[in-house]
């Protein structure tokens, strides 16, 4: 029987570039296969200047993210808003949203996903 584990530590979570977004390196460190959890899923986000998520939406799974470090425009639903570090904006389920970095650092944000999105190209709407 395997040992399940309930703590993470960043960098020991092996990154990926997702779908849909530009400059982008995720770190899952809440899901299925990191601690089992099947509600939610957590990611660290680091994202470069300029770069950001293309316009999507998630069918029925609600996002938030909370910015760590510099400073983005985040857009959802007409709303506009510049985020800096203790910022966080939700997205709703099936809004088409966007959200670049406008720092010269780049940008570290914590996303959480319920239920989780899992990377998974039937969880995303991109426009027509």
């Amino acid at each position: 029987m395997t040992k399940r584990r309930y703590f993470i530590r960043a960098g020991e979570v092996p990154g990926y570039h997702p779908a849909n977004h530009v400059g982008t390196l995720n770190r899952r460190l809440i899901g299925r296969e990191t601690v089992g959890a099947e509600q939610l899923e957590v990611l660290l986000g680091v994202i470069e200047k300029g770069k950001g998520a293309l316009p999507h939406a998630h069918p029925g799974i609600e996002q938030v993210c909370y910015m760590l470090e510099g400073r983005a425009r985040a857009e959802v639903a007409g709303e506009v808003c510049e985020l800096g570090p203790g910022d966080c904006c939700f997205f709703p389920p099936d809004q088409q949203h966007t959200f670049t970095v406008l720092s010269d650092e780049p940008v570290k944000v914590l996303v959480i996903y319920a239920p989780p999105y899992e990377e998974n190209p039937d969880r995303v709407i991109r426009p027509a």
